[in-house]
């Protein structure tokens, strides 16, 4: 701990929080059990912000307006707070990462008129801002554990890259009607936000291709509409004042997060060993099965929607192999064993963040503690989207009256004290 934190931990003592809230999924889904208590995981506070022994020594050759975008840069290094960054990365640290870089471009480019930098620039100022990161108490393997590189502050292959030119292209009006304020409940499925993105995207990313006689490729299309996205991004970062930016950001981003399972399934071989065919032996079934399982636990925090995915995605790859009983039901297999933590820690299906408290840490909101049976799929079909209104997915806790939605646990640990469970899962020593 000394040596990842540094001397400034010396005589502290250390926290960690977690709330747990239960009603951020979809209304169409029908509570059938009640929360259990939660057991929150151990581990150190992070330094408090801007209490680094020394000033971030920038470039100096960086002309983004860093002070546009204090509070959220803040947000961003607790989000991807040092041994947490690569367990949160996929749900809350990278997310935050690329929209408080799409919104420091967007507010920089009221005063610079343009929405890209260039290769040159770009080096330095990604520089500078992991720099400010990395002193507030962020990861400084950031850039790697969120692919973050220079030309991600570019242009890339997108055609216009100058405010005035992208206003005489699009139509930004309806952009920012579209955009200016996104409902994250139902914006993933409706899409008002992100087809209005999508439209104006297209219309710049092919504005000089139409004039073109060449034959150009689908894919060489695609991408550079996808990186024109990142322009019509910027353009509203500009618009919208960045916290709100920020959060459309977040929602648009969280619309693909939970569409697909982000865990990576090893070698199911010793399941399907111990649970193929007929099961001869049930413990022994069960012990290949949640050992399997506590080994993906060790990856990262995922939602509960995406635990929905991950249990349909592995229960497929087990019915191809011949396990075709229903070991989640037989082994107790519940949804937040996919997530990180023996206790079971699901993050919600809406945009979260990490907050950090003087008095207890470092902390971020759990959903979904409880044992609800992971579903096994059915081979006639895969488990149906949530936009589907007539889809009944399995049924997810709500809060009792006594917890009114949420409840904090905190622990407060003495400057060396060691944890089983975060030697185990966080390995930060």
């Amino acid at each position: 701990m000394n040596k990842s934190q540094g001397s400034l931990i010396s005589g502290a003592q250390y926290s960690f929080s977690i709330k747990t809230k239960v009603d951020v999924l979809p209304s169409d889904i029908s509570p059938s059990t009640q929360p259990q208590p939660f057991i929150p995981l151990l581990a150190p506070s992070p330094l408090m912000p801007f209490t680094n022994n020394s000033v971030p020594k920038l470039s100096g050759l960086c002309s983004l307006n860093f002070s546009a975008t204090q509070d959220i840069m803040t947000k961003t290094a607790t989000n991807c707070w040092t041994s947490f960054a690569p367990y949160l990365a996929n749900v809350v640290c990278c997310p935050q990462y690329d929209a408080m870089l799409v919104t420091l471009i967007g507010q920089s480019s009221k005063y610079s008129g343009v929405l890209a930098l260039n290769t040159t620039h770009a080096r330095h100022c990604l520089s500078d801002v992991h720099k400010v990161l990395v002193s507030q108490g962020a990861n400084e393997n950031l850039n790697h554990i969120c692919s973050i590189h220079p030309s991600n502050l570019t242009e890339a292959s997108c055609p216009v890259a100058s405010v005035d030119e992208f206003e005489s292209i699009v139509d930004t009006s309806i952009l920012l009607t579209a955009c200016r304020k996104i409902d994250l409940v139902n914006e993933c499925c409706e899409q008002v936000c992100q087809n209005a993105i999508h439209y104006a995207a297209r219309k710049i990313a092919l504005n000089d291709m139409s004039n073109s006689n060449g034959n150009h490729s689908l894919p060489r299309k695609t991408a550079r509409i996808n990186d024109c996205k990142i322009i019509v991004l910027r353009w509203l970062a500009g618009k919208l004042d960045p916290s709100i930016a920020n959060t459309v950001f977040r929602g648009i981003s969280n619309c693909n997060l939970n569409k697909v399972c982000p865990l990576v399934f090893p070698n199911v071989t010793r399941i399907v060993k111990e649970c193929g065919n007929q099961i001869r032996n049930q413990t022994t079934c069960c012990k290949a099965t949640k050992s399997y399982v506590s080994n993906l636990q060790e990856q990262s925090f995922v939602t509960n929607l995406q635990a929905l995915k991950c249990a349909v995605s592995l229960g497929k790859k087990l019915q191809k192999e011949n396990v075709s009983y229903n070991v989640y039901n037989l082994c107790h297999i519940s949804l937040k064993d996919f997530s990180l933590q023996d206790s079971g820690c699901l993050l919600p299906s809406l945009p979260s963040d990490a907050v950090f408290d003087k008095t207890s840490g470092i902390g971020f909101t759990c959903d979904l503690n409880d044992n609800i049976v992971a579903p096994w799929p059915s081979k006639s079909h895969a488990l149906q989207s949530s936009c589907n209104r007539t889809t009944k997915l399995p049924s997810l806790p709500t809060s009792t009256s006594s917890q009114n939605g949420l409840f904090i646990n905190i622990l407060v640990l003495p400057p060396l004290f060691t944890s089983i469970l975060l030697l185990k899962k966080l390995s930060i020593f």
